[in-house]
């Protein structure tokens, strides 16, 4: 019998033994620069992600700036920070399906340079609605969308660092 599958709630509370602190690999060094880096777990992303105001927006490179911060490394990783955000969006959007009112704000996540993540729950339709609804501008270039002058509201790393 196959094991069932789990949900989008139980793979955020999978830590899998993060968050982990290692020496950046040499082929990293070109992009990251040398030092150590930091793999975040998903539960530390999604607290992160909580502390992101109604009328505010933050990118994934926020996000990993506060990780790193936090664990006193050069950078975090950019893949898996992405990751453990996607599964945070769709736990929390799990977590609406079955009834909660209060959810981790993933709407508020932007891509570099203030772009909407059509890989969130939802989709762009949705999103826009969602970061409208609290005030932003979205505008359209092309097939991608993008949050009006983000820059000017953006949650920092400080803000996010916040308990």
């Amino acid at each position: 019998m196959p094991k069932p599958k789990k949900t989008w709630n139980e793979k955020l509370q999978d830590d899998k033994g993060l968050p982990k602190v290692a020496p950046i690999p040499e082929k990293f060094i070109k992009s990251w620069g040398t030092g150590t880096f930091v793999i975040g777990a998903p539960r530390e992303v999604d607290v992160l992600m909580q502390r992101v105001r109604k009328g505010r927006v933050t990118t994934i490179n926020d996000l990993r700036e506060a990780l790193a911060r936090k664990h006193e490394t050069n950078t975090a990783c950019p893949v898996t920070t992405g990751i453990f955000a996607w599964i945070a969006a769709h736990a929390a959007a799990e977590s609406a399906a079955g009834g909660a009112r209060r959810i981790t704000p993933y709407w508020r996540i932007l891509k570099l340079g203030g772009e909407l993540n059509p890989k969130y729950p939802g989709g762009i339709g949705e999103l826009k609605e969602l970061l409208e609804a609290e005030g932003h501008t979205v505008v359209q270039k092309g097939k991608r969308s993008f949050v009006k002058d983000f820059e000017k509201k953006v949650a920092t790393c400080e803000d996010l660092l916040k308990a």
